[in-house]
């Protein structure tokens, strides 16, 4: 089974920047995967360098196994929605979608069509005219409407009210249950990934901190509250993960495939926010990323 994106000691440097070190993933087909992590994680470049638009300065990196934009063929399979939902103001809708018929040869015009007229646009509204909402779902459009096999969006909503984010993810999730097609989607806000997304990764400190099914995830992780304890008394397999201590009590975030039995803590699980925020935090606080196996 060819993984979507496969990666291996990837990295890319700015000059004295690095905004991506050692990332090596393999994710498998027919997720949707949420890429997450703060602001200057290095989200965008990894997204960049799947779609052809950087090239790696370490590392290796595959799409759809091939190297990422080698061909006509190769960027047919991949649709792209950059951060700022890029449309062009002095074209018309209707123009954006001749331009998308005219650039892909796998063109889906039905669809394209039925979309903007679900959507209620005006086909002959320039684009700078339109909403924020609906500039992201025009460049939707034109993504989808290429019938690509891997679709990768680079916080789309990040500007969207709560409204239009929502119809944003409610036509994405129709896309891929009826086209089947994997999906790449980066954001900063976690209530709108849990929604959407079976595969997480957290991407902070320009690494790669944790990688792998949600669901295996939040049942692997756990919150240990007790009396204030060296986390290095946990038992062997119970992977610390961030711990936080007062004069009496510790606050402990392990990850541990194994029961957790231990009578002098309170076991609660997390969701997502907190798991996130926990890898997060730790690679804030130490400045290096944890060495963690990667969920296939």
């Amino acid at each position: 089974m060819t993984a979507v994106i496969e990666t291996n000691g990837l990295g890319r440097r700015y000059g004295r920047r690095q905004a991506l070190s050692d990332c090596t993933l393999s994710i498998p087909p027919g997720r949707v995967v949420g890429l997450v992590g703060p602001n200057g994680a290095g989200k965008s470049t990894l997204l960049q360098l799947a779609c052809g638009l950087l090239a790696p300065t370490s590392g290796t990196i595959e799409v759809l196994g091939a190297r990422p934009a080698s061909g006509p063929a190769q960027v047919a399979r991949v649709g792209f929605v950059a951060q700022d939902t890029p449309t062009y103001a002095g074209l018309s809708v209707a123009d954006h979608l001749r331009l998308g018929a005219r650039l892909n040869p796998g063109w889906d015009d039905g669809l394209a069509t039925a979309r903007i007229r679900q959507l209620g646009l005006d086909p002959g509204q320039k684009a700078g005219k339109l909403s924020g909402g609906q500039r992201a779902q025009l460049a939707l459009t034109l993504a989808i409407a290429k019938r690509p096999e891997l679709l990768i969006l680079d916080e789309p909503v990040a500007s969207l009210d709560p409204l239009a984010r929502r119809e944003f993810m409610r036509t994405l999730m129709e896309f891929t249950a009826e086209h089947e097609a994997s999906v790449v989607l980066s954001s900063h806000l976690v209530a709108d990934l849990e929604r959407v997304c079976d595969y997480l990764i957290v991407l902070a400190a320009s690494r790669v901190q944790v990688a792998g099914e949600v669901d295996e995830l939040l049942a692997t992780h756990h919150r240990l509250t007790g009396a204030a304890r060296d986390p290095a008394t946990f038992p062997a397999g119970h992977q610390v993960i961030q711990a936080s201590h007062t004069e009496r009590q510790s606050t402990v975030i392990v990850r541990s495939s194994a029961p957790i039995d231990d009578p002098s803590c309170s076991v609660d699980k997390l969701d997502l926010e907190d798991l996130v925020l926990a890898y997060m935090t730790q690679a804030a606080a130490v400045g290096r990323t944890p060495v963690l196996e990667t969920t296939r």
